[in-house]
């Protein structure tokens, strides 16, 4: 007769599952020391290869670089600059530069992308095949080639100074950029300017409170009359009381080329145009895919309340897709940032040329200016991402009361 195996006593079992639970809670711990002291390792020889190499090229290490003469002119500074300023100007400029490219591109994808999304998804048959071949052909070609194309096929081919484009006499368009009176500020400017703020704030509150009206109360304000007449009113009363804010500097043609304005160098728009038009694609499909998102009924329901489809897509459906849109949309801002660093094909002073480019070619200094560039570039990164995450943290919280 067969007889049963004997169990384990209940105090046996759970004596071995301690003990092998600590033997493979003390492995963990092991190997996560071991890799980290592998990671220390390997850091430390880079460093002091690194290191080795710059002595045995005779290359001095630190930043000390920064305070010598850049001897280099940049074609375009948003704040004074001259070749006998030092390298650590010429590091602000390019990082101004990079800024003013990565915002302006930002907007006007933001805009095109948006519009580009409502015509495919618009009723009207033509228009929705305009976007959706737009978003097929721009987003499926390279973007460094679209870069090219616009600064050697379009704007390059734009005539000379002296047979520019004019427009009323003042606004001249060649192919050394676009030329525009150059406003300078007068007395009146800082009042001016106060003025505007004021009427902004002013519409804020009044859109806050009209929307609060419409959602608590169900009780629709028209509000864009007062918002108009503070928005002209008040600047208008700054002007008529303390005079005009701004004189124009005129451009005028001079030998072969112009003085005075304001110019917008080609450099500048075809990297602008590019950039935008490019990202506007991707903006576009991550667009559609959140109103989509929405349920039908909610369009439904908005035309039910007597809203227009405008309205209904503005004060309904869109504030719902903006959980589904926020997340890929920051990842399209934060590529159109980086990829204004393909603006040295172009010669566009940005922060990776004049810097990462033209300076490190000249002081060799590779190990301190990569560093430099790439924590700019992260640390650009790191604040678009907290910004759009308080955005979407504010969006959540009134999409939950």
């Amino acid at each position: 007769m067969a007889t049963e195996p004997r169990k384990p006593p209940l105090q046996l079992v759970a004596r071995l599952r301690r003990v092998l639970g600590g033997q493979a809670g003390w492995g963990g711990v092991i190997v996560q020391i071991l890799f980290v002291a592998a990671v220390v390792w390997i850091g430390y020889e880079i460093v002091e290869n690194a290191r080795a190499n710059l002595q045995a090229q005779r290359i001095a290490s630190g930043f000390g670089f920064l305070s010598n003469t850049a001897g280099f002119a940049v074609s375009q500074a948003l704040i004074p600059y001259s070749e006998t300023d030092t390298y650590a100007r010429v590091f602000f400029v390019g990082l101004l530069n990079t800024l003013l490219v990565s915002i302006v591109g930002i907007i006007i994808a933001t805009i095109i992308g948006v519009l580009v999304a409502l015509g495919r998804l618009s009723p009207n048959w033509l228009l929705a095949r305009i976007s959706g071949g737009y978003v097929e052909l721009i987003r499926n070609l390279p973007l460094l080639f679209q870069i090219l194309f616009w600064y050697l096929a379009v704007l390059a081919t734009l005539p000379s100074p002296r047979q520019s484009i004019s427009l009323f006499g003042t606004v001249f368009l060649s192919n050394r950029g676009l030329i525009v009176p150059d406003p300078v500020p007068q007395q009146g400017f800082g009042v001016f300017v106060s003025a505007i703020v004021i009427a902004v704030a002013a519409s804020l509150l009044m859109r806050f409170h009209a929307r609060r009206q419409l959602f608590a109360a169900g009780v629709k304000v028209t509000i864009w009359p007062f918002v108009l007449g503070m928005l002209v009113g008040l600047p208008a009363l700054a002007i008529l009381i303390f005079g005009a804010p701004f004189a124009f500097d005129m451009p005028q043609l001079k030998g072969f080329n112009f003085a005075g304005g304001a110019k917008v160098l080609p450099e500048f728009a075809a990297l602008t145009i590019a950039l935008s038009t490019y990202t506007a694609a991707f903006i576009a499909e991550i667009v559609r895919a959140g109103i989509q998102s929405v349920p039908k009924g909610q369009m439904e329901a908005g035309a039910s309340l007597g809203l227009s489809r405008g309205e209904t897509l503005r004060l309904v459906v869109i504030p719902q897709a903006m959980r589904v849109i926020l997340p890929p949309l920051t990842n399209q801002y934060l590529n159109l940032t980086k990829n204004s660093s393909l603006a040295v094909a172009i010669g566009y002073p940005d922060l990776f040329s004049v810097f990462a480019g033209t300076t490190l070619s000249q002081t060799g200094q590779a190990v301190e200016i990569i560093a430099l560039t790439m924590g700019v570039y992260l640390l650009i990164s790191l604040v678009t991402s907290a910004i759009m995450s308080f955005y979407g943290w504010r969006l959540n919280r009134s999409l939950a009361t």
